[in-house]
């Protein structure tokens, strides 16, 4: 049997993404950035403390390493050059925010971008400041981690202690901006780290996400402006290599020690971190997180004729639903203009969830079900699945007919079945929320995004020649379930089937229909 005929059948032949094996189909469903923003932002605001806690050390500590690179870039350079050095650390400078965002860190000026979460109301502000809190003292911990480190090492003493030179002055010059200055830098740094942050979520490929990062991050570093966790090493390391490198040292340099004596905790503090924090937060929760979030909330608020000029992505190609296009041949010739008829029924489309279509007394099995009774089962109510519940109506696996017909193979068409249904259900499956759109799961079951649009996600082409959209289209089937449990808290509350879709588009794309009133209003009605 072919793998993609397994595949229709059978559910559980895709891997699972949570460790109950249950999973809400969204792989292959094309969301807008702003949406995965949020649930970027929910996401860090979930997540495990000690998860948490532990990627922001580890980003804390990538920041720093950037700023070890920076210092190495720009120490002995020419005044002369001083833009393009200046450019040429903030390339530099950039490694940082690509390993948090390969890597998967969490970095405080970009978790910020979690108040769209709590806009949205998913999240609390408790838990909002909560997150915001352990991800800024992960973050200080890592800094300070690679600031032992480097100071152990010595490197302040490199190109003739030249190194820590520049460490100092570029520690001494952060902490010289009034407050007003340095907030606003705070601001307008993490306006570009969170807006390059916000364009990796158009892509999933690496190598795509760490180009796009280097430019936000190269103008914020060469123009000055002020990162509140990159200062969290940078002023600290000033501050220890004023105290700490020895009189020798700046003796070697022809210095005195008391040129920097305002390297002190109390100037960083109230002179910087505070500022530049709150200006960080601003630029990025409020100027970019929650101005898109305004932006998403107006568009949802557009009412009447303006929402329904939306379009179902799902029909690529004009379909003629009324007699009054099919009698007409000029019409058939014509570019077809859709009806405002057809565009309510496809803004009712867009609006429906699983719930409203879902089966909510299907087929089930309990795992002490015998093969015999199943097979008997399934063939008297006309189905190819049925989902194994115990008796808390909670889902435990999912058996098919290939399942069945499988186990009577093996057995050689015994005509004994002792086996049970617990011996042969498979527990890795997919499932959907009874809250998921249509739109969504069908465009999963029936679209193979990657045969119809043949690029990677940084934007290559890399199918072999030129097919036009109808030819794609035609070659884009997907190798995935027909049937879904719907599951609610772990609890079965129905099944949807792709028979389900067919049978309401038959209805809705016949000639007799208004185009306004479901189907599903139909039949509540009668």
């Amino acid at each position: 049997m072919r793998e993609d005929h397994a595949q229709e059948a059978n559910p559980y032949l895709l891997t699972a993404k949570q460790k109950n094996h249950f999973c809400v189909v969204d792989e292959h469903i094309v969301i807008s950035p702003f949406e995965k923003a949020a649930e970027y932002g929910h996401a860090k605001v979930t997540k495990h403390f000690g998860q948490s806690f532990g990627l922001s050390v580890f980003a804390g500590a990538f920041i720093a390493l950037a700023f070890v690179f920076y210092l190495t870039v720009t120490t002995g350079s020419s005044a002369d050059s001083w833009g393009l050095v200046r450019f040429s650390g903030g390339i530099a400078f950039s490694l940082g925010l690509i390993l948090v965002v390969v890597l998967g860190g969490e970095l405080f000026t970009s978790t910020v971008l979690s108040a769209i979460a709590w806009a949205q109301k998913r999240v609390s502000t408790k838990q909002l400041l909560g997150c915001w809190t352990r991800v800024y003292l992960g973050n200080l911990c890592g800094a300070m981690l690679i600031l032992l480190l480097v100071m152990m090492s010595k490197m302040y003493a490199m190109d003739s202690n030249q190194w820590g030179l520049n460490a100092l002055h570029v520690s001494q010059h952060k902490i010289h901006h009034d407050w007003s200055q340095a907030f606003a830098l705070g601001i307008l740094c993490n306006l570009l780290v969170c807006l390059g942050v916000w364009m990796t979520f158009s892509c999933k490929d690496a190598l795509a996400k760490s180009l796009l990062l280097i430019l936000p991050v190269a103008m914020f570093v060469s123009s000055g402006f002020e990162h509140s966790i990159a200062n969290l090493f940078m002023v600290p390391l000033g501050i220890a290599i004023q105290h700490f490198a020895g009189n020798e040292y700046f003796s070697a340099l022809g210095v005195m020690r008391q040129t920097f004596a305002d390297l002190t905790l109390s100037n960083f503090l109230f002179n910087n971190l505070i500022p530049v924090t709150l200006g960080n937060i601003v630029g990025g929760a409020v100027f970019v997180g929650l101005g898109y979030y305004w932006i998403d909330n107006t568009a949802m608020k557009v009412p009447g004729e303006a929402a329904s000029q939306h379009i179902s992505t799902i029909t690529k190609t004009p379909m003629q639903i009324s007699k009054k296009y099919q009698s007409s041949s000029i019409a058939q010739q014509t570019q077809y203009q859709p009806s405002q008829e057809d565009l309510a029924m496809k803004n009712k489309i867009q609006k429906l969830i699983v719930s409203e279509l879902m089966d909510t007394k299907p087929t089930t099995l309990s795992v002490d079900t015998s093969i015999y009774q199943a097979l008997t089962l399934l063939a008297k109510n006309n189905v190819r699945s049925a989902p194994v519940i115990d008796k808390d109506n909670q889902l435990l696996g999912f058996v098919s007919e290939q399942d069945l017909m499988r186990s009577l193979w093996s057995e050689e068409f015994a005509s004994t079945l002792p086996i049970s249904v617990k011996d042969i259900m498979q527990t890795k499956m997919l499932t959907v929320a009874p809250t998921e759109k249509i739109v969504q799961l069908l465009e999963f079951m029936v679209v193979d995004k990657n045969k119809l649009f043949p690029v990677t996600d940084s934007g290559m082409y890399i199918s072999g020649g030129y097919q036009s959209y109808e030819e794609r289209l035609r070659d884009a089937s997907a190798t995935v379930p027909s049937t879904y449990p719907v599951v609610e808290n772990g609890r079965l509350c129905g099944v949807i089937r792709r028979e389900t879709f067919m049978q309401m588009f038959a209805k809705l794309y016949s000639p007799e229909h208004d185009g306004i009133t479901h189907p599903v209003e139909q039949q509540s009605v009668a």
